[in-house]
């Protein structure tokens, strides 16, 4: 039977990577507008190199832009990306289709809901925040907690040590068949792959489930719980 769902955030939950590009787009925009004397093609190219070095949610990534352009920070088109990247970031963050109904309905039907992020805490918590999810899971497990990412056993364990169910009991969802699928398979979670989310073109994810629409999950869970 299954008491808990553990979810994914980014591109499960939220559509990261087009608020990150809107965001990523925006910024370039008001540093050109702010002074910025490079074209808007080398201006991405650069901080893509940047993110592709030191992780998507590297948070010095403009300053490490205009370092590498002037030798130094100019503090005005740098606030202007920042302001930019913030408004935008803002509005694109909305969630997937059926979210909101989704986690409703499966309150409603007496699950434990948490979640399980590679992100920093901070990031997670933020988005979490900005989508008013914050009082929906009852834990978030994030890299900061356990100090690993998945498919790494350890957050898995964690999440299910909190929610107080064994590992049959709860099923993850997840857009990343590598690390979201395989790591909770690991320790005998069920999985539903969001192929909703799928950025990979991931042909096989090898998930109990797969997802087309969240909420699809209803269905698989009250069929799981033999609630039909």
């Amino acid at each position: 039977m299954i008491k808990a769902v553990i979810f994914d955030l980014d591109n499960t939950l939220v559509d990261f990577m087009t608020m990150k590009r809107q965001a990523i787009d925006a910024a370039i925009s008001a540093m050109i507008d702010a002074g910025l004397k490079i074209s808007p093609e080398e201006a991405k190219e650069r901080i893509d190199r940047i993110y592709a070095q030191k992780g998507i949610e590297y948070q010095q990534v403009f300053d490490d832009f205009l370092m590498e352009i002037y030798g130094r920070v100019d503090y005005k088109i740098l606030s202007a990306g920042v302001v930019a990247y913030r408004r935008a970031r803002e509005a694109a963050l909305v969630p997937y289709p059926h979210v909101y109904m989704t986690l409703t309905t499966l309150l409603k039907m007496g699950l434990k809901l948490a979640v399980i992020s590679d992100a920093p805490a901070r990031e997670a918590w933020l988005r979490l925040c900005y989508l008013n999810f914050h009082h929906i899971f009852d834990h978030v497990i994030t890299f900061d907690d356990t100090g690993e990412r998945k498919p790494s056993p350890a957050p898995f364990l964690r999440a299910l040590e909190l929610l107080g169910v064994e590992p049959q009991e709860a099923i993850m969802v997840g857009d990343w068949a590598e690390r979201d699928v395989v790591g909770a398979k690991k320790v005998g979670m069920k999985t539903a792959f969001a192929r909703y989310g799928d950025t990979f073109n991931t042909q096989n994810p090898e998930a109990d489930y797969e997802l087309n629409d969240i909420i699809e999950l209803i269905d698989i869970i009250k069929k799981e719980n033999g609630w039909e």
